[in-house]
């Protein structure tokens, strides 16, 4: 079985991102990847982000010169040669090197040795404006106690701040003091708009090496991954271009030299590249890297229950009479969900070989609209904030009912000032 696993360098990777694990319980407290099983999925529905992932301007967080002419500018469609988005871009790319005095705990994120006290990170990140702000993935910065940036081809090297980290997202901010004529942003560009197939280029400092530079092509898009924490990242964009550990938080760019996505793991049995790596979007990134600035923290909403969808063959199998929806796999003790009655399925029913539990709730609609699937829990869940209101229509022992739940922050963010 083949592991997802963060990008950074190997002597401070933050770890192994396992493949769905067995139990539905632990998925909810593990987070998700979306797997097939007759279109079984097992996802922590209600750990997954409040934010608006890819709604994001075509600019970056404040005013940047734009890498590239529009297409009609141009006249050649606005696409680049590699070398031509690299020229533009690598100037604005940033090698981090992170130092930790402590000793980390052994990650089962961790596809490589576990850093040791002393070790130096490395990892990529890229400017966003012309404040010294350099976006980044959370897991190259977790722990650190100096983080040192190193800006330009020329290799002027910097102290940085850190700004704030969300690991449910996987993106963090820093902040870096650099006079103006050393800081080239990077402009973003719009992740909704990205097709399989388009040409990308990476970029960032694999092993150490830094300004790689590394093109292929979008494998697909809209796919699931986990952030360090276990938590659901969404929309996430598969390439084929190579990536390895150190491109962690480094740029990945379209055929017009725009930031589209922020190179983040690697699918692996070996922890090396095998040709399939993701990017968290850049809406995402630019709605996260604007709550950090704005506040230091990124308030999630929590419903804390995980589930799978229901399809006709698994509704035959199990003699319901509904075939859509949303089967509770798991309730999380104390959660919103708990506090408001949602039952989780108790019996397990083997199909094709993976377990699924049924005899709980299935969930039909959320705020009087139907859903087919926990993809339709997870965006409703995710337009709403810590101490919203939801309502989940429930299908229980051949009865509709309503329930209404009232949201909280995800574990752990409480006592950050969340709801």
């Amino acid at each position: 079985m083949s592991d997802f696993t963060p990008t950074e360098a190997s002597t401070d990777s933050t770890g192994r991102l396992r493949r769905l694990v067995s139990g539905p319980f632990a998925s909810a407290l593990l987070g998700g990847l979306v797997v097939g099983l007759l279109g079984w999925i097992a996802i922590a529905a209600g750990w997954i982000e409040s934010d608006s992932q890819d709604s994001v301007p075509e600019t970056a967080l404040s005013p940047a010169a734009p890498l590239a002419t529009s297409a009609s500018e141009n006249g050649e469609g606005g696409d680049l040669s590699v070398n031509e988005i690299y020229e533009g871009a690598a100037a604005g790319v940033a090698f981090i090197r992170v130092s930790s005095s402590g000793q980390a705990a052994p990650d089962p994120l961790n596809p490589f040795e576990d850093p040791q006290p002393g070790q130096a990170a490395t990892g990529s990140g890229f400017l966003v404006d012309e404040d010294g702000r350099i976006v980044t993935n959370a897991h190259v910065v977790d722990g650190a106690d100096e983080i040192e940036v190193t800006l330009g081809e020329d290799g002027e090297t910097y102290d940085a701040e850190l700004l704030g980290a969300d690991l449910s997202t996987d993106v963090a901010v820093l902040e870096v003091e650099a006079d103006a004529d050393r800081l080239e942003p990077l402009t973003l560009g719009d992740s909704t708009a990205v097709e399989v197939g388009d040409p990308v280029v990476a970029i960032g400092n694999p092993f150490g090496l830094d300004h790689t530079a590394t093109a292929g092509i979008v494998s697909a898009i809209q796919r699931e991954i986990r952030g360090p924490d276990g938590f659901t990242i969404r929309d996430a964009i598969q390439i084929d271009a190579p990536i390895n550990p150190g491109n962690s938080g480094g740029p990945l760019l379209d055929s017009s030299g725009h930031v589209i996505g922020i190179n983040s793991q690697i699918q692996s049995p070996s922890g090396g590249n095998v040709g399939i790596g993701f990017a968290v979007p850049i809406g995402t990134g630019n709605e996260v890297a604007r709550q950090l600035i704005e506040t230091g923290q990124v308030q999630h909403a929590f419903l804390g229950i995980s589930g799978a969808d229901l399809t006709p063959e698994i509704a035959d199998v199990v003699n319901l009479e509904r075939d859509s929806g949303a089967l509770v796999q798991s309730v999380e003790p104390g959660s919103p969900a708990d506090e408001a009655g949602i039952e989780a399925g108790e019996a397990a029913v083997t199909i094709d070989g993976g377990q699924i539990r049924v005899g709980g709730d299935l969930i039909v609609a959320v705020d009087g609209g139907e859903v087919d699937d926990m993809a339709g829990v997870i965006e409703a869940i995710q337009s709403k904030e810590p101490g919203d209101d939801i309502e989940l229509t429930v299908f229980r022992d051949g009865e509709e009912r309503t329930v209404t739940v009232e949201l909280t922050a995800r574990p752990g963010q409480e006592d950050e000032g969340g709801g």
